[in-house]
């Protein structure tokens, strides 16, 4: 069925739905094919400005694994925007895609966004104003590569004209444009020479395309990026993904309620752009990613140390975790972006200030300046005990290999007597025969416990009291769990940073009381088994990043609910 193989097709190969009529096939120009090599198809057309551009595979096979994934529940609402997809463009208009667009098109098709070059440049508009407009609402432009450009005269030439409003034609720069007018949504189309399938949602789009394909410079002229999507091609990718950073930073500033601070703007303006590639895997899907900087930044990358040694301390209860090879570094790249970041989810300038004025110790000075080791943050379940309620379902862990074990020290025991001034209980303590620290708050019993882990992993446990699971060395680490293992097929080394989420006990309200999901949202939540990230700085330029989507299958998920 139609639906079920061409999703991802749907809402661009639409607009060739409305656009294709008699004599389309005219315009097909005897030329040889120009080769693309190196980068997805359609990147020398795309203009370099572009916003996003997002390249997918046009295969049934790939497509048909990607309806394999979740939960017989995910996987009928997918179906159902499916059809609600196909009824909305193919149906109505009365196309087929196996019929009509399949015998024709090539292996992947491009979208991309357009923003106004206004816009992205601060530019006034010809009336004056500063434009203001959002991202997702640039225009966009669809390239369909013609792999059987007899096979695609045949067809196009057989539709029909519309039903609804008229098709008007004009040319530029020698290439034929049908534009459609008197409908809801109008669109124009092109035909590259035989090589491509040009649709827009707007005319000035269409013409910049054509620019750029005469001549003008294309997204795979970026500087760096024919070198970065190398880094991550594979020949059974399933979708490509680009993202200029610049131009989304400036649209971030221009659009935002506060602008961005030139100064934070510009340091974030040293990145020149992330692509990922979607593979489907037998559980999941694999996002491999690269970012780099632009090539005259002053900025260097630090190439960070291993993380696997912090994993061998955290028990495979854990339900989510977060590390790192150096806190103190990890922090000063995150201080650096996170004001030119909207979406950022702290200010780290107000929580040191926020430190400061509370306790009165400085957060670079008392506590990062000896933190420039391996790291990670824990969320661990509370083993129930009905001896000890816990107040708590949950205990956070967090631990840090120190550089220098004597100014920690000081530092710590500067907060025990702050603390104390404060009306905490502060006092020596044993948990499993090691010594700790506990602090107890004088307003309903709050505790934390600290302590010392091989004389230089400093541990904090807050919430529930879950230091005993750390306590002694885990038996079984979360690094050696079938799950963790399973969600984490990255090979990428030295690791600079990890990131773990069992989604299916995150949300299970027996570990934690969240909030309860919209129904909507638990569909898609309730398909995902867990979620890793891996990242590494491959070179004082360049990031890389690998995240897989561990999805459930609806075969296991029904023998679940039976069992």
């Amino acid at each position: 069925m139609l639906a079920k193989n061409k999703p991802s097709l749907l809402v661009t190969i639409g607009a060739i739905a409305i656009l294709i009529g008699g004599g389309v096939a005219a315009y097909f120009v005897l030329t040889a094919r120009r080769t693309i090599r190196d980068v997805p198809l359609g990147a020398n057309i795309v203009p370099q400005d572009a916003l996003l551009a997002v390249s997918v595979s046009t295969s049934p096979q790939k497509w048909q694994t990607l309806q394999q994934y979740g939960t017989s529940q995910s996987q009928a609402a997918f179906e159902q925007l499916l059809i609600q997809w196909r009824d909305r463009i193919f149906t109505d208009q009365g196309y087929d895609f196996e019929q009509d667009i399949q015998p024709w098109i090539g292996n992947e098709v491009m979208m991309a966004w357009l923003p106004d070059p206004a816009l992205v440049s601060g530019q006034p508009s010809p009336s004056g104003d500063t434009p203001r407009q959002s991202p997702m609402t640039s225009a966009r432009i669809l390239l369909l590569p013609i792999a059987n450009p007899l096979r695609a005269q045949e067809i196009l030439t057989a539709r029909k004209s519309l039903n609804q409003g008229e098709i008007l034609e004009r040319n530029y720069r020698g290439i034929d444009i049908f534009e459609t007018q008197g409908r809801l949504q109008n669109y124009s189309i092109a035909v590259l020479d035989r090589e491509f399938l040009l649709v827009s949602d707007d005319p000035r789009a269409t013409d910049r395309a054509i620019d750029t394909y005469r001549g003008d410079t294309s997204l795979a002229a970026t500087p760096g990026y024919s070198a970065a999507v190398q880094q991550i091609r594979n020949s059974q990718a399933f979708a490509q993904v680009y993202l200029n950073i610049p131009v989304a930073a400036s649209l971030a500033s221009m659009t935002a309620a506060q602008p961005i601070p030139p100064e934070s703007l510009e340091q974030l303006k040293r990145h020149q752009g992330f692509a990922t590639t979607a593979i489907l895997r037998d559980n999941g899907i694999n996002f491999q990613g690269v970012s780099w900087l632009r090539p005259n930044t002053d900025r260097k990358l630090t190439v960070g140390n291993s993380t696997d040694g912090m994993l061998r301390r955290i028990p495979d209860t854990a339900i989510m975790t977060l590390g790192g090879s150096n806190l103190k570094q990890f922090w000063s790249d995150y201080n650096q972006g996170a004001n030119a970041n909207p979406i950022a989810p702290f200010n780290p300038q107000a929580l040191a200030a926020s430190l400061q004025e509370s306790i009165g110790m400085e957060l670079q000075r008392d506590f990062l300046s000896w933190m420039d080791g391996e790291f990670s943050l824990s969320v661990i379940p509370a083993i129930s005990n009905p001896d000890t309620p816990q107040r708590f379902m949950a205990g956070l862990i967090f631990m840090i290999r120190v550089s220098d074990r004597n100014a920690a020290d000081t530092a710590l025991q500067q907060l025990d007597e702050i603390l104390r001034g404060r009306s905490f209980q502060v006092g020596d303590a044993q948990l499993n025969g090691q010594p700790v620290v506990q602090w107890t708050s004088p307003y309903g019993g709050f505790t934390v416990l600290r302590g010392w882990l091989d004389g230089d992993v400093a541990f904090v446990n807050l919430g529930a009291a879950v230091a005993n699971q750390i306590i002694p060395q885990p038996q079984t680490a979360i690094s050696s769990s079938s799950l963790f293992r399973q969600t984490f097929p990255s090979s990428l080394s030295p690791k600079h940073g990890n990131f773990y989420i069992n989604v299916e006990q995150v949300f299970n309200r027996q570990n934690l009381s969240l909030p309860p999901l919209p129904p909507q949202q638990e569909v898609w939540v309730n398909a995902v088994q867990s979620i890793g990230l891996t990242t590494a700085v491959t070179d004082n330029h360049t990031s890389r990043y690998d995240l897989f989507v561990n999805l459930k299958s609806a075969a296991v998920s029904t023998d679940a609910q039976e069992n």
